[in-house]
């Protein structure tokens, strides 16, 4: 894959509905919600965080050290016109995979809100020159997967892994979208966990 010569760190993007900016210390309010609920979680790799103290200690151990590095994304997304969080987007394994995530609140899902955020994020990468984004989902999330489609993502490869540190075997569905730079399919899952072909 073509190496990258960027550096930001989470640049806000702003769209007709959301702002997408980092995480701050006022957040912690809004962010139980969203961190809390078993059924947003119930697809992620963490358990829920049920306290204000947990936020807190999430935001220092795992979002606050992306802010330090030369490149990072880990967005907020916020809801205009009060900017108060309601989901994230956040881009993993910047250089490797460049797998992007997300979370809502199940409150606002079913409006393109999601969509919206990340159709940014990605317009936003494709200028400063990523090669590709790649994403996975549940087979048991299909919601998440459709975000992917809408997103211009297409189906490469289902793998199963055993996912940390729920401890629990997981069948994903592998998306990928050119940006302007891929050299192909991102095989790294392939190589890593036992993969198959679906119809879906």
């Amino acid at each position: 894959m073509k190496t990258m010569y960027f550096r930001e760190n989470t640049p806000r993007i702003e769209t007709e509905r959301l702002i997408l900016r980092k995480f701050t210390d006022t957040d912690i309010d809004d962010m139980l919600p969203l961190y809390s609920d078993a059924e947003t979680n119930r697809f992620l790799p963490w358990f829920p965080i049920k306290t204000r103290e947990g936020i807190r200690e999430y935001l220092y151990k795992s979002i606050y050290p992306q802010y330090e590095k030369k490149t990072a994304y880990s967005y907020a997304v916020a809801a205009k016109p009060d900017d108060r969080v309601i989901g994230y987007i956040h881009i993993n394994g910047i250089g490797e995979s460049n797998d992007i995530g997300y979370a809502l609140r199940k409150e606002f899902r079913h409006k393109g809100i999601m969509t919206e955020g990340c159709a940014a994020v990605i317009e936003h990468l494709r200028g400063v020159g990523f090669p590709f984004l790649t994403a996975t989902h549940d087979v048991n999330n299909p919601d998440s997967g459709e975000v992917m489609k809408r997103l211009g993502m297409s189906y490469c490869y289902s793998y199963r892994e055993l996912w940390q540190p729920k401890n629990i075997p997981v069948t994903f569905r592998m998306y990928q979208i050119d940006l302007g730079g891929a050299e192909g399919m991102y095989t790294e899952y392939q190589k890593k966990y036992p993969w198959f072909v679906e119809d879906i």
